[in-house]
């Protein structure tokens, strides 16, 4: 029976006032001939429609009824269930036989729905459809390599999501779940994340609520607040837009895992790859995390620690740098930069090390300031270079030559500098009075 919704405007046109507007009215029976032991064996829906049908009487018919919208998918199953075959090929029509599928339990249609929409060309609307759909255990089963291709898809479309943030702030929640959860995401900072979490829950979620529900379930998992800067930690805690038990939780394990040593962070990583949140995966940031101490007394001073991969490293060549995030001293930023360039007298590549003032401004800070690595085979830091410098902002101070090497005997398999593929750097501040 081919059923479909009755409008008011029908109704008005008969005589027959007892009409329930809601009821659906049947528009065609087709009466089709079926091989109930084959439909049986390929769905539990119609194994049980045909036992509770035929079970009890000599009746050789079941009724099924359906909407209009389903007749042309519900066909295509069918023919799939005698072929192992459709011949619809176009995206809308394999996900109208897929949610018939669904509907009617046929597990190997829906693999085959999937399949073939994963071998057509994928745009944001189609990947954004595959996410939505129903998360019944059968179809998450069944449509999971499709659905995870929907995810790399618009992970990999909007990786920058500073060039592309009016398209993102535009996409529902399951979109932005997909971009934010991807290592490869290009940004400035865990920050970036933290802020435009915040943005995009605002204007989708007015309601405070329910924005604190989506940001306690979903799009705060999402942000990887171990690499997050202790400014902006210190800024979670006072945002009302978190439920203060879930901030005060995440905050408190990001800083415990600041403070853990780097091999004990790689195991973390390490064990938290195969989740979801992948709240201890480091992404690849413009700004590389620091690790901080900070002193008062004697002396304003601070201790910075910065970690390379070797990796990161062999990809400045021949002129590349790269920029850790910003740490604070009496009150001014600062940042630490290290550098691919020719020595002194420009006759080879070499490895440097900088140190930079972020805000310009009139105050003049005169800072001593060290530069160290751990080095083979003591693993020990080990002092490089030492000197001072009176900062008035916008300057940047340091080493071209940190290792007094050049660049392939630096970055050698055999180098002393990399422990474990990791260059570990040192620098310490102090503002002379």
């Amino acid at each position: 029976m081919i059923e479909e919704p009755h409008s008011g405007d029908e109704a008005a046109n008969t005589d027959d006032s007892s009409w329930n507007f809601d009821s659906p009215r049947v528009v065609k029976v087709k009466t089709l001939h079926i091989s109930s032991p084959i439909l049986a064996a390929r769905s539990p829906f119609f194994y049980k429609l045909f036992s509770n049908g035929m079970r009890e009487s000599e009746q050789r018919q079941v009724t099924l009824r359906i909407n209009a919208s389903e007749e042309a998918a519900l066909m295509e199953l069918l023919n799939f269930m005698y072929s192992n075959t459709l011949t619809t090929d176009t995206a809308p029509a394999l996900l109208d036989v897929l949610m018939a599928a669904d509907k009617f339990e046929v597990a190997s249609c829906m693999r085959y729905c999937s399949r073939q929409l994963r071998n057509l060309p994928m745009t944001p609307e189609s990947a954004l459809l595959y996410l939505e759909l129903p998360s019944s255990v059968l179809m998450a089963e069944a449509v999971q390599p499709l659905t995870d291709a929907a995810e790399q898809f618009l992970a990999a479309r909007y990786k920058d999501i500073t060039k592309f943030q009016e398209e993102v702030m535009k996409l529902p929640l399951a979109g932005v779940e997909a971009i934010l959860s991807s290592d490869d995401l290009q940004v400035a900072s865990e920050d970036t994340v933290y802020d435009f979490v915040l943005k995009w829950t605002r204007a989708h979620y007015p309601q405070f609520e329910e924005r604190r529900e989506i940001l306690g379930s979903r799009l705060g998992r999402c942000i990887r607040f171990p690499f997050m800067s202790c400014r902006k930690l210190r800024k979670v805690l006072a945002c009302n837009d978190f439920d203060h038990e879930f901030a005060s939780k995440l905050v408190l394990e990001a800083l415990f895992y600041k403070a853990e040593a780097p091999h004990r962070q790689r195991n973390q990583a390490a064990e938290e790859s195969s989740s979801p949140s992948r709240r201890f995966v480091e992404r690849s940031y413009k700004y590389r995390p620091v690790k901080v101490v900070d002193f008062e007394l004697p002396r304003q001073q601070c201790v910075v620690y910065l970690d390379l991969k070797r990796e990161e490293c062999a990809n400045l060549f021949p002129s590349g740098r790269v920029y850790s995030q910003a740490f604070h001293l009496g009150g001014q930023g600062f940042f630490l930069s290290a550098h691919c360039n020719m020595d002194q007298q420009s006759s080879f590549h070499c490895f440097g090390l900088f140190l930079g003032m972020q805000e310009k401004g009139s105050v003049a800070f005169a800072v001593d300031y060290e530069f160290a690595a751990r080095t083979k085979p003591g693993e020990e830091y080990v002092s490089k270079y030492k000197g001072n410098y009176t900062f008035t902002g916008g300057k940047a101070v340091g080493y071209r030559n940190l290792f007094a090497i050049p660049w392939p005997s630096f970055i050698a398999e055999d180098s002393p500098y990399f422990i474990n593929g990791m260059l570990h750097l040192r620098a310490e501040l102090t503002i002379r009075n």
